[in-house]
């Protein structure tokens, strides 16, 4: 009876390390905190959508109140329109320590007559250079679309309205680093000159955001992914969520066919062993 006891204690424990409101479409307070830039953030619709801007004094961002070991991360973003080069908006995954982990959506603004790149990246202990870009099929600034991390202790997936674009598979095993420290989610909006100068006289660029729930397991007080974190009690962790199905795996391919401009398994002679061990990588 006692073993009982303590087996139902700690299947509660993990249940309540995360938060597993996914359907629910709740306030931006509830989940998130101003970053930075204050004065270029709103907030709208009782707070079910957040305006991040930049002008040529500050850019702006919001990130989340807990860290996260695992899960399925969603926003809603409708991306700024005009001529937006060097404009970059964002949402992504990032620890603080030392040498961080970090898995990114970047947008990259364009001068209308170019498609909006999405540009993706890993960093795992401090090491990233794993880019990969993607010329979307659709005009991000004209509506809202889904962008979505899936993170567990197999595979990070990038989705696009539902359909993967990228995947990194936990390629531990042939010695390569896999995302395993507690990160929080961050959105931002900022200008980089290595993609292109502003033209500020469009100013200001606004990016909008939706959907604050958050379908994760909060891990505040760790840096090291617990093993609650990985428990099969979170949807996300469970054997479906270990590959895609062939019905995803057919639209990935297709993506990457039609839409890959940039992938780092590409450059050089040598590609590295993460895209030498796993084709779902290298096309």
């Amino acid at each position: 009876m006692d073993s009982l006891v303590l087996c139902l204690l700690a299947i509660l424990l993990v249940a309540s390390a995360g938060d597993t409101s996914a359907a629910e479409d709740v306030p931006w307070s509830q989940n998130y905190v101003i970053m930075y830039g204050q004065e270029h953030i709103q907030l709208l619709n009782q707070e079910k959508e957040c305006q991040i801007s930049i002008d040529q004094f500050s850019g702006s961002g919001f990130r989340s109140l807990k860290t996260y070991n695992s899960g399925f991360f969603r926003m809603r973003m409708k991306l700024p329109n005009k001529d937006t080069t060097g404009i970059i908006t964002t949402f992504y995954l990032r620890s603080y320590t030392k040498n961080h982990d970090e898995l990114d959506f970047e947008f990259l603004g364009t001068n209308k007559t170019q498609p909006y790149l999405l540009h993706t990246n890993v960093f795992t202990n401090g090491q990233g250079h794993r880019e990969e870009r993607i010329s979307l099929w659709f005009d991000p600034t004209e509506d809202f679309h889904d962008y979505q991390l899936l993170w567990n202790q197999h595979q990070v997936v990038w989705f696009v309205d539902d359909t993967p674009i990228r995947v990194f598979k936990n390629n531990v095993n042939i010695g390569v680093d896999y995302p395993v420290q507690a990160m929080q989610i961050e959105a931002t909006i900022w200008s980089g000159s290595w993609a292109g100068e502003p033209n500020w006289s469009q100013a200001p660029f606004q990016a909008h955001y939706q959907r604050f729930d958050i379908d994760g397991c909060s891990a505040q007080n760790s840096t090291i992914a617990s093993s609650e974190c990985y428990s099969p009690t979170f949807s996300w962790n469970g054997e479906k969520y270990w590959n895609l199905d062939s019905q995803q795996q057919r639209a990935y391919e297709n993506v990457r066919k039609k839409y890959l401009v940039y992938d780092y398994c590409s450059v050089g002679s040598e590609p590295p062993p993460e895209c030498r061990n796993n084709q779902l990588n290298y096309p």
